[in-house]
């Protein structure tokens, strides 16, 4: 066989399956409870709405346009009606500051591609979203602690850069309900930030992902926001805003979005017209369909129901975990991040758990950029009612404390 590896790029090295996509493949299993996907309940999807939003496309005028070429930027009136969402919370742009891309994974590789020069660093926090690491991988870069407690100067970021030859590029984190440990950054962490970045002279890259799924506890404003509030105006902004309606709307449509200075937006969209010249134009006028029909009405509805799972996971954690556990208590989003005792290895945990116990959850050594605390794991309470999360977390937490036993 032909060998395929002296052929590859270097960067093609970097690539390394996705241990949730894998896992992904256990909610096919019905008698596995999973807790692993950070993926949203198929049951709240506004199907109705969509029906009627294809429906309309194809029996009116906009039917030639669906199904025709369209504009790298994005479609317009999606765009607009983005301008307008964005600016409930702060962050006051313009349409032509939006740019949509197949959903906001898209937008992570993009600025990957647009920031990274092979040994540059990348700020993350420890843990990060893993999907972010995937999408900056193949760009070749380091990876450096981003501190939110102001501990770090700028000077020690600059000095472990030019160690691996390269500079600091920019600080990636998700401010609200971060995936994977749930937790979101207070107003002077996100101050502090914005003073480090312009002490460094970098981007800042906000993964909204969760924006809109607040359970309880009061909103923060973005730090777009707060960039565009001390600086006068977006094309002032170092910050990049990107969002989804994957986890409010549907994933499956692959819709995402960017907001950001023109210069960022210009560079964007000739990324997009190499790679795919842009983003399916009838889903994304399904999307801004529903979206300006019944937005907040669906956001209402899941937000009604995942809150009611995030306190019942909580509520089993309390319950069934061993007192030498512990875990996050997080206002929104998906996820509920785990913490065991030193010594315990999530994989290894897993693995006996799906033969065991029927549970499956997500290691967490894979959201560190280093490989490191494998005695982490993450949970998502969206796909399980509360029923299946009681049951779940009464198996899952007889497994670890029979291994804190057995390792005492």
């Amino acid at each position: 066989m032909l060998d395929w590896e002296h052929i590859f790029a270097t960067r093609s090295s970097r690539m390394r399956a996705s241990e949730i996509r894998e896992l992904l493949k256990l909610l096919d299993q019905p008698d596995i409870i999973s807790f692993a996907g950070g993926i949203p309940d198929p049951a709240l999807f506004p199907d109705v709405a969509f029906k009627e939003a294809y429906s309309d496309i194809f029996s009116g005028a906009q039917v030639n346009a669906a199904l025709q070429y369209s504009v790298s930027e994005g479609y317009k009136p999606l765009r607009e009606w983005i301008a307008r969402d964005v600016a409930k919370i702060g962050i006051d742009c313009t349409p032509d500051n939006v740019f949509i891309t197949s959903g906001s994974q898209q937008a992570l590789d993009y600025l990957g591609k647009l920031f990274l020069s092979p040994n540059d660093t990348a700020l993350v926090t420890w843990p990060t979203y893993l999907g972010a690491l995937s999408a900056f991988n193949a760009y070749e870069p380091n990876y450096d602690q981003l501190s939110l407690n102001g501990n770090r100067t700028p000077e020690a970021y600059r000095d472990t850069a030019a160690k691996t030859g390269g500079s600091v590029k920019f600080a990636y984190l998700s401010a609200d309900f971060s995936n994977p440990t749930g937790e979101t950054i207070d107003l002077a962490a996100r101050e502090r930030l914005l003073a480090l970045a312009d002490e460094l002279d970098i981007a800042i890259l906000e993964d909204a992902a969760y924006q809109h799924l607040r359970y309880d506890g009061e909103a923060i404003p973005p730090i777009l926001a707060l960039d565009i509030a001390r600086r006068g105006g977006i094309e002032n902004t170092r910050t990049i805003y990107s969002g989804s309606f994957s986890k409010t709307l549907a994933p499956g449509l692959r819709v995402g979005f960017v907001v950001a200075a023109m210069p960022v937006i210009r560079k964007l969209v000739l990324m997009k017209q190499a790679a795919d010249l842009h983003s399916s134009t009838i889903n994304q006028i399904a999307i801004e369909h529903v979206a300006s029909r019944g937005f907040d009405a669906q956001v209402a509805k899941i937000k009604s129901v995942y809150s009611k799972r995030r306190d019942a996971m909580l509520a089993a954690l309390d319950k069934y975990m061993p007192k030498n556990a512990t875990w996050t208590r997080p206002e929104g989003g998906m996820f509920v991040w785990v913490t065991l005792p030193e010594g315990m290895d999530g994989a290894e945990l897993l693995a006996k758990s799906i033969a065991t116990e029927k549970v499956a959850f997500v290691p967490g050594r894979a959201f560190y950029a280093d490989g490191s605390n494998a005695n982490t794991l993450r949970m998502s309470f969206s796909c399980a009612d509360e029923a299946m999360i009681d049951e779940g977390i009464k198996r899952l937490g007889r497994l670890i404390s029979n291994a804190i036993r057995a390792a005492a």
